[in-house]
């Protein structure tokens, strides 16, 4: 399945990296701030989304009494602070590793700021599998569409020969619009029934990508 594309593009978050539990954690440290119900790991993944204000909204937050940019800035300050807790998925470096022994390219593509996403890659000893990591010029994690856009005219590929790998319902529009085939992780931020309404394979580890 893998062996007909010419380039490979990977989301982080919730991808390759796991930080769902910290994720979680923190949106309940800033609910019992503001004296809302907390939420369990299954009902965030139900509810989460990117734009990520949207999700802050449905949980119940008042961006009146404050600004999104102020909470949302709060809750990526520890983020940041503690990102190095998180861990990569088993078997992803591996399959990083087969994919290039095929000869085909990598890059990333998320929501996530550049330059930490950059410092997480390097951190993590990920940075020689990929020819492009691209991420955001801001923390708000408002989408990702437009880089998908310029990632895909630098890479030159036609139709079909681009796979995104992805674990969210805005990974599957970004790859549908840029004209990129997808499979996405349920082992990220959202659950898999909302995952298999999508016109795309879904898959539990991603080590299964080469069955």
């Amino acid at each position: 399945m893998i062996e007909k594309y010419k380039h490979i593009i990977w989301d982080w978050n919730g991808t390759i990296i796991n930080d769902v539990d910290l994720c979680v954690e923190l949106i309940n440290w800033l609910l019992k701030e503001k004296k809302l119900k907390t939420i369990t790991k299954e009902e965030y993944k139900n509810v989460f989304t990117i734009p990520v204000k949207n999700y802050y909204a449905a949980l119940g937050f008042d961006f009146e009494e404050e600004p999104f940019e102020v909470i949302g800035k709060r809750w990526m300050d520890e983020y940041e602070r503690r990102k190095f807790e998180c861990t990569v998925y088993d078997g992803v470096i591996d399959v990083m590793g087969k994919i290039n022994q095929l000869g085909i390219g990598q890059s990333i593509l998320s929501a996530y700021s550049q330059h930490t996403l950059e410092e997480m890659v390097e951190h993590f000893g990920l940075t020689k599998y990929f020819s492009h990591i691209v991420g955001l010029d801001n923390i708000y994690a408002a989408g990702k569409l437009h880089l998908g856009k310029n990632l895909m005219k630098r890479l030159g590929n036609g139709k079909g020969e681009t796979l995104f790998l992805g674990d969210t319902e805005h990974d599957y529009e970004v790859a549908t619009e840029i004209g990129a085939d997808c499979i996405l992780s349920s082992s990220g931020h959202q659950i898999k029934e909302k995952l298999e309404k999508l016109n795309c394979l879904v898959i539990d580890d991603l080590r299964n990508i080469f069955q």
